[in-house]
């Protein structure tokens, strides 16, 4: 199974999740599947990407997939984007832990990182198109349904985590902590 930076992980945690109707019981949840998100963020932009294949093909993200077998969440970010978009992010942080759980079973933890650097030129592949795009003007509406709701919070400076219940693309109830450094 793949392991999420444990030496990294977000130290706040909420005391107590309601339940939003959500009737996900996050106290034992588990997630089928880990996965990793990455963010450039520099000079007022934020690298994007529209995505060609995979979950959430067609819609505007970050890059970043599932995490490989004996690969860390770290390691797992660094290989997504230079597959998806061509370059390395520099110093990757840990800003963000997603808990996604669809109505059809499929469960998802995701780990959150941000980077100010990278090296080399990001280019189009087989993944997705890349995209810088100002801070203020984020395609929030070709996004998943739940980006907007801890996304800027991330962006201003905060980690955060969040728990979002979803029926295929639509966004049943969510909940989301931020903590601001």
């Amino acid at each position: 199974m793949p392991s999420v930076v444990s030496e990294h992980s977000l130290s706040f945690c909420p005391s107590r999740i309601d339940s939003l109707s959500m009737e996900v019981d996050w106290a034992n949840w588990r997630p089928k599947e880990f996965a990793t998100l990455l963010f450039v963020v520099r000079n007022g932009e934020i690298l994007l990407m529209r995505k060609k294949r995979g979950l959430g093909a067609g819609k505007i993200n970050g890059p970043g997939g599932r995490i490989e077998a004996g690969e860390s969440s770290l390691e797992a970010a660094v290989r997504e984007t230079r597959e998806e978009l061509g370059i390395v992010p520099i110093s990757p942080e840990l800003r963000g832990e997603l808990h996604f759980q669809f109505v059809d079973g499929y469960s998802l933890h995701c780990s959150v990182f941000i980077s100010s650097d990278y090296i080399g030129q990001p280019v189009e592949t087989a993944e997705g198109i890349p995209m810088w795009t100002p801070l203020h003007a984020i395609p929030y509406d070709q996004m998943w349904a739940d980006d907007i709701r801890w996304l800027p919070d991330l962006l201003a400076g905060s980690r955060v985590r969040g728990f979002f219940h979803f029926e295929q693309e639509t966004l049943l109830a969510h909940q989301v902590f931020s903590e601001f450094t």
